[in-house]
């Protein structure tokens, strides 16, 4: 069957790594920085609070725990595919080469609901935190004009308001991706800044946050399910590993800078492990201290809780000798929250096109979405098509519905890298592995179940847009890309030559 046919590694080399050149810039520290900052954003920033709220409660520790187990082992199984396949697309481009073109297409839809909807989730937390600069600053914005529609904006001292549109995060959205388009040099340079700018942050969280942390808060450290799973109790755990795998996503994007990697055999390994490392031992000190400084239930529907937790530490230092530099840590925690947003979109918007480059390029979409600026060297169409996606998405739909969809995208995506693992290392024995996966098939299989883990405990809701979202994208690749796949008329072709040639 044509739609299983699967693509060499050397035919994908050789199609990628030809035509209009992306532009080797990025070197090992880059590619970290690229991946830290993906990961640090907003699932420290907002999320981390709603799942310790609503599912977890202090035990949102251990939930970070899990989801960095899940991601450490998808990020070895993406290590190895990146070293090995070393051009654009990423688990797009590792399924065609293992599991067949369909499954590429629907593993290159889904990560839609990564990058796209991800850098759109983004987006949402960075204008909930905007507002809240605002508010320490005097000034106030239009509720009507802050969420989502239909969303119930409580304004300070006075009724509630219900929004209309969430303007900040269209306009931060255009702004990204203006320099997105302007070049993948300058935007990973801007990156290299905000990141160093968003760790320190998170570590001055962690050092100032820990001399005010009542560790009352802390008990009972795992609440009691309330008879519903997913809300606390050990099911609670699980449900909040699932909600707050989004803090971790990020680190896959890296491996789509494969074709601007100066060195990506030895550079991308090492960008993708090196960005989880650092980020999951932060990711533990921070919510530990999170939710040590303020009570979990009240971190439910806060848009900003970590700028949350630091007014508590802000208000325990009042009237000593702290309270100065608390203030001041306030307010730049509230800046440094915005910025590190903002490189997390960046990133996620690095990746999107770069994934439809490496679809276009196999027919399965449109030509335009592969088309390269002449001067800038960027996926200039794609890049903005992917824009003006997340703007909409951004403008238009609550942050809990985006956070859980791009959840379960990503998870559905890292069983099919896994597995992809396992399939190559049958099929390619012979493949050249700069870097390889300890204990084949173990650890692959023990990736894939866990993220499958993790996906089970995610809401009925959600699960229901990822079916329906797939079905849109099947529905499209059998009207499209079935009959325009280069890989189908190729062998279409041969086939029909072979043909002629056994009747003469």
């Amino acid at each position: 069957m044509y739609i299983l046919s699967t693509k060499s590694i050397e035919r994908i080399k050789e199609e990628q790594l030809g035509g209009p050149a992306l532009q080797r810039v990025l070197g090992p520290v880059q590619l970290m920085m690229l991946g830290v900052g993906a990961i640090i954003g907003t699932g420290i920033f907002v999320l981390t609070g709603q799942a310790a709220a609503a599912n977890a409660g202090p035990a949102i520790v251990l939930s970070m725990v899990v989801a960095g187990l899940a991601s450490a082992l998808a990020g070895l199984c993406y290590s190895e595919f990146a070293a090995s396949v070393p051009v654009a697309g990423s688990a797009y481009t590792y399924a065609y080469a293992t599991l067949g073109e369909f499954v590429a297409w629907v593993i290159g839809w889904d990560l839609i609901l990564e990058y796209a909807l991800g850098a759109a989730t983004v987006a949402v937390g960075w204008s909930g935190t905007l507002i809240t600069l605002l508010h320490q600053v005097g000034l106030t914005f239009p509720a009507a004009l802050s969420a989502a529609p239909g969303s119930v904006v409580q304004v300070p001292g006075g009724d509630p308001v219900t929004a209309i549109f969430n303007v900040p995060a269209v306009l931060v959205t255009i702004a990204v991706t203006a320099l997105l388009v302007f070049g993948v040099s300058e935007s990973a340079s801007a990156n290299a800044v905000v990141v160093v700018l968003k760790v320190a942050v998170v570590l001055i969280v962690i050092a100032s946050g820990v001399f005010f942390v009542d560790t009352a808060n802390w008990h009972p450290f795992i609440p009691s399910n309330t008879g519903r799973f997913g809300e606390f109790g050990w099911s609670g755990i699980l449900r909040g590993a699932g909600v707050i795998f989004f803090a971790y996503i990020g680190f896959d994007a890296v491996s789509t800078s494969a074709q601007e990697a100066r060195n990506p055999q030895r550079d991308l390994p090492r960008g993708i492990l090196g960005s989880l490392i650092i980020c999951t031992i932060l990711y533990v000190l921070v919510s530990a201290v999170m939710v040590g400084l303020v009570p979990y239930r009240e971190m439910l529907n806060e848009p900003a809780p970590l700028v949350v937790a630091v007014q508590a530490a802000a208000d325990r230092a009042a009237g000593t000798a702290w309270a100065g530099p608390m203030a001041v840590v306030r307010v730049l925690v509230t800046v440094g929250a915005l910025a590190g947003l903002s490189s997390v979109m960046l990133v996620m918007m690095l990746a999107q096109p770069r994934i439809f480059m490496a679809m276009a390029k196999d027919g399965l979409l449109p030509a335009w979405a592969s088309r390269v600026h002449p001067r800038f060297h960027t996926p200039h169409v794609s890049t903005m098509v992917t824009g003006a996606v997340v703007a909409l998405a951004a403008g238009l739909t609550p942050i809990g519905t985006l956070g859980t969809l791009v959840s379960i995208g990503t998870l559905m995506a890292f069983v099919i890298v896994s597995l992809g693992v396992i399939v190559l290392r049958r099929t390619r024995p012979d493949l050249p592995r700069p870097f390889r996966m300890p204990w084949v098939p173990v650890l692959p299989l023990l990736s894939a179940g866990v993220s499958l883990i993790l996906m089970l405990g995610l809401p009925r809701a959600t699960w229901e847009r990822l079916f329906i979202w797939m079905a849109i994208g099947v529905a499209f690749y059998f009207a499209y890309g079935f009959r325009k796949s280069r890989l189908r008329s190729a062998r279409v072709t041969d086939r029909a030559l072979r043909t002629a040639d056994s009747r003469s």
